[in-house]
């Protein structure tokens, strides 16, 4: 098992791939059943030959492009495990601030809506570390509510996660709030940027979740002008952007009236997440 998975770490380096030999020891691992102990208690074993076709399989798809994460069918974040379809983007660690700043936030019993919820890996993660706290989390695609509900249930929320189909605020009902918290990762990628991003994104990613319109701030417009209505006196909007958005984001929820605005960085020092509170005349 060693010998095969040393094979196919140098295969991918070759390639180009950034991280071979995670990658490499992820797939062989899925393909033969087994964890990184059980791989690395086992590495002298021998492979049977229709596993040793398996793992070439699980290779080519790696080399087409598809992520590790699509080919096993699942992904952690924030220490849960999350399945993904092909409607869904893959929980990414960047996000994970987007989860500490609402932990935060939210007041005890808090209730949080989440919009554009993909893989529900935010609500799920919050609600996962705050027993008190409820949800609603919507998302325009069936297919991704369908993959949210199942990974609400698999983490054990479902009793406080309810779901709603449509498009950001309209898919909500009239007595659906008011929310303490309103979060979202909401496409972001100005439309001409998305061809230009890597093969493992723009090929494999829903563009429904890419896509941010003509500068890639058409989401954040609609969540400034409308969040307020949806807001408790006191609530708080936790939006992720991307690096280059900060000065953008802030200055619509500021227009919009929000009398505090603060952008926070990622571990890499870059604007990742920006939050808006105290409404005024909420």
């Amino acid at each position: 098992m060693g010998a095969l998975w040393h094979h196919h770490r140098d295969v991918l380096s070759s390639a180009g791939f950034e991280t071979p030999v995670l990658d490499a020891k992820l797939l062989v691992g899925h393909a033969l059943g087994l964890d990184a102990l059980g791989l690395f208690s086992r590495e002298n074993e021998s492979v049977s030959p229709e596993a040793l076709a398996e793992v070439e399989a699980l290779l080519t798809r790696r080399l087409s492009g598809l992520s590790v994460a699509r080919i096993i069918g699942h992904k952690q974040f924030y220490g849960l495990e999350f399945a993904l379809s092909p409607a869904t983007l893959e929980p990414r660690p960047d996000t994970e601030l987007l989860v500490d700043l609402a932990l935060e936030a939210l007041p005890k019993g808090g209730r949080l809506l989440d919009m554009g919820t993909g893989t529900g890996c935010i609500p799920i993660a919050i609600l996962a570390n705050r027993e008190d706290a409820t949800a609603i989390a919507t998302d325009l695609n069936p297919a991704a509510i369908e993959m949210a509900q199942q990974n609400s249930a698999a983490n054990g929320v479902s009793d406080r996660l309810s779901f709603r189909g449509g498009d950001w605020f309209g898919a909500l009902k009239p007595d659906d709030g008011p929310f303490d918290l309103i979060a979202s990762n909401p496409p972001y990628i100005a439309s001409h940027v998305v061809e230009n991003l890597d093969p493992e994104v723009k090929d494999f990613d829903p563009r429904l979740a890419l896509d941010g319109g003509p500068d890639g701030l058409a989401p954040y417009r609609i969540i400034a002008a409308e969040a307020s209505r949806w807001l408790a006196p006191s609530g708080r909007v936790l939006v992720e952007i991307g690096y280059d958005q900060g000065d953008a984001v802030r200055a619509l929820f500021r227009d919009a009236g929000y009398a505090e605005v603060s952008v926070h960085k990622d571990l890499a020092g870059l604007d990742r997440v920006v939050c808006a509170h105290h409404f005024e005349g909420a």
